[in-house]
């Protein structure tokens, strides 16, 4: 069943046209997500698709009695409202029911046996909001939502906190709990990863995988496409070209077709050149007739369609690192490092007992939850902020260049060309225009200010000023996180080629599958080592976690057990007696039933709750 179709779409700013004669249709159920360089029109098409963004033409169309639901790069909310409230909101219609319930219920109770047609009839609307609220999730919202809470990062000391407080990323995490927990039939997500951990990517793919609505999605994360799209839409010079499959089928599908393009595109280039040639010796011959034959030939080569080269080299980021000097084998060496911030009763403690010892050539990648200190550890390598305690020992000429996630050594004052040319003085402006034209900035743009650029510019910026500065040592702070996925696989294929040594904090999976040589996680006790890449820290992390989680599962399997037994033994046994008069058998009868009611409720509540636990382990 098509859920959401489109025809011709098309998109343009003046004369800056973004989309053109878009369509495609989209299956109930099916999980989409849609790739493209930086400014290739992505967020546009959602917004076009959720109604936010009129298109110039074309039309699209969504069946009826749909709910729809849209993550955006930035959340909107109720700035004095507190995170439970925001929450609260949601789930509205469950207390209310519940009020519903009770009510009908000491009705029947205040009737007794003066009407039992009325008490009939409120038992059977009881019967009836009952089911209603059992197959909406009535007995299993607040679990729900203490569940997704915790999985987003949030703990109960934020529940009452006002979301003004709230940083830009918990305010992203709140609007994907938010849009999450309302369940929407079409969801539409647009970069849903920002800002989230490798702990909290995992749960979400798999709470995505077991979604029973349409997911449309915009995402540079590769390996969480891999792991809960089915089809990928590529957004590519205005157009869109669509894949049946996810991210690796993608990427291998589309290396086939611009081989078999640039086949194509060389092919009839020959051809061209061919023709020229034979137009050529035709008017050198000087005859009418040859002269009659070249001027055909012009005009059916005029009238070719051209096509473009398809492998756009021109609209590439070009990197490759050096280094200016080799280091010594030894590049840092540190024992005991920890850190806390504030003092007494205040104080925070991030990390304690880290020890490292890094060799030259090595290719770092450091993890952990939000929060933990990563580029604090990275900013105490760098000798920017001091160790609570511990020891840093910098090895025999180890020179450092630093990729900070936020840009923040860059002079949002300059032009583009001066944020270069102040720190690489002996390089004249051809030269320097030259190298920028590498990094995609030409023509004007290399004369826009620092502070007007977008994300993705500012992230190529900061990449060239870590290229020319020839350290041995490179430390990166999340690099990939405003980088096109064109633009990630070039950066990774010189990061590969690179000689020296590389000190990097990323949460990118398809970056830490690639990369490392060794993989550090930072804990709160320390750091632990694996000596590979992402698959292989998961693996050995599995072995490690899986008897412990067995031990939770069978633990909480007895808590509900014992639960159920404890409900049943609660139900009432009416007492039969001989001597009991007609009245005061009803009455009983209505108080067994009443009992085995409330028991029937109490199951019901403890079923949903085992389900919810058995869904919940089962992602582990």
């Amino acid at each position: 069943m098509i859920i959401l179709s489109a025809k011709d779409l098309t998109k343009a700013y003046g004369t800056d046209v973004i989309l053109e004669n878009v369509s495609f249709h989209i299956n109930k159920g099916e999980r989409v997500g849609i790739i493209g360089s930086n400014g290739a029109g992505k967020t546009t098409l959602l917004r076009m698709l959720t109604g936010e963004l009129a298109p110039e033409s074309g039309e699209f169309f969504i069946s009826g009695d749909t709910k729809v639901g849209y993550l955006k790069q930035d959340g909107e909310f109720d700035s004095d409202n507190t995170l439970m409230g925001e929450i609260a909101g949601i789930f509205s219609r469950f207390p209310q029911m519940e009020k519903e319930m009770e009510r009908l219920l000491a009705e029947v109770e205040q009737l007794g046996d003066s009407d039992e047609e009325q008490s009939a009839k409120l038992l059977e609307r009881y019967d009836a909001l009952h089911e209603q609220y059992r197959n909406e999730g009535g007995y299993t919202y607040q679990s729900e939502i203490t569940g997704v809470l915790t999985s987003m990062a949030f703990g109960e000391d934020t529940y009452n906190k006002k979301i003004s407080n709230f940083s830009g990323g918990e305010k992203t995490r709140l609007a994907l709990a938010c849009l999450l927990l309302k369940k929407p039939d079409l969801l539409f997500l647009d970069e849903p990863t920002n800002h989230l951990d490798i702990g909290t990517l995992k749960w979400l793919e798999q709470y995505l995988k077991n979604y029973k609505g349409t997911i449309v999605l915009v995402s540079h994360d590769r390996y969480f496409l891999d792991q809960t799209v089915t089809r990928i839409f590529e957004v590519d010079k205005h157009h869109l070209n669509i894949y049946e499959g996810n991210y690796s089928f993608y990427a291998e599908e589309r290396r086939v077709r611009r081989e078999a393009e640039m086949r194509k595109y060389e092919k009839q280039q020959t051809e061209v050149k061919r023709q020229e040639e034979m137009i050529r010796r035709f008017k050198e011959r000087g005859t009418e007739k040859l002269a009659k034959r070249a001027a055909s030939r012009e005009k059916r080569l005029a009238a070719m369609e051209l096509m473009d080269r398809p492998d756009n080299s021109h609209n590439k980021l070009k990197l490759n690192f050096r280094e200016n000097f080799q280091s010594g084998k030894d590049v840092i060496f540190a024992e005991g490092l920890s850190k806390t911030f504030g003092y007494g009763s205040r104080a925070r403690q991030l990390f304690t007992d880290v020890d490292l010892d890094i060799k030259r050539g090595e290719r770092i990648c450091v993890v952990g939850a939000n929060g933990i200190g990563k580029t604090t550890l990275l900013r105490i390598l760098l000798g920017e902020i001091q160790a609570s305690t511990g020891r840093i020992k910098i090895g025999h000429n180890v020179q450092m260049g630093y990729y900070d996630q936020g840009q923040q050594l860059l002079n949002n004052a300059s032009t583009v060309i001066d944020e270069i040319h102040d720190e690489y003085r002996l390089y004249s402006e051809p030269e320097l225009r030259n190298i920028l034209g590498r990094f995609m900035f030409r023509g004007e743009a290399v004369f826009l200010n620092v502070g007007s650029l977008s994300g993705g510019e500012k992230a190529r910026l900061s990449l060239l000023k870590l290229m020319m500065s020839g350290a041995n040592l490179l430390i990166l702070d999340e690099p990939t996180n405003h980088l096109d996925i064109e633009s990630k696989e070039v950066f990774e294929e010189a990061l590969l080629e690179f000689p020296g040594t590389c000190i990097i904090v990323s949460h990118d999976r398809y970056f830490l599958n690639r990369i490392p040589t060794r993989i550090i996680e930072l804990t709160p006790e320390g750091a632990d080592n694996y000596l590979g890449t992402y698959d292989y820290y998961v693996e050995k992390k599995q072995e490690t976690i899986r008897s412990g989680k067995e031990y939770m599962r069978d633990l909480a399997k007895e808590t509900v057990a014992g639960n159920a037994a404890a409900a049943a033994a609660k139900k009432e046994v009416v007492p039969t007696a001989p001597a009991l008069s007609s009245a005061e058998e009803r009455k009983l009868k209505k108080e067994k039933e009443a009992a085995e009611r409330r028991v029937a409720i109490a199951k019901d509540k403890l079923e949903d709750e085992i389900a919810q636990l058995e869904e919940e382990y089962s992602q582990f």
